[in-house]
């Protein structure tokens, strides 16, 4: 399962309806930085049907199963710390992660 914090579901929120469109959004992984994996957030406007669905605060997160994986039981917040903001992954599953916090590894 995927967690969403209330702060999170609402700027995803606002973002879909700014766009005009969209389901929700899909969370996977990617091959990638020094760690050897990143999280991918992408709009979902046609779902695909093998992916796993997760509805918390009217939002809509998607995940394919091969991300699900890495992900179950990961909460997804949005937080603001001074002039800097976004999205923060606190994922149960991860062991490790670069220096610079852009990948991780399980």
């Amino acid at each position: 399962m995927i967690h969403l914090t209330e702060h999170a579901a609402t700027h995803i929120s606002n973002y879909l309806k700014n766009r005009g469109k969209g389901e929700g959004i899909r969370l996977g992984v990617k091959t990638s930085g020094c760690s050897g994996l990143a999280y991918v957030l992408e709009f979902v406007d046609d779902i695909d049907t093998h992916d796993q669905m997760f509805e918390q605060f009217g939002v809509k997160v998607f995940v394919d199963p091969k991300s699900l994986v890495y992900l179950d039981g990961m909460e997804m917040d949005y937080v603001k710390n001074g002039l800097n903001e976004g999205f923060e992954f606190n994922n149960p599953n991860k062991k490790g992660e670069c220096g610079c916090g852009e990948s991780f590894t399980v």
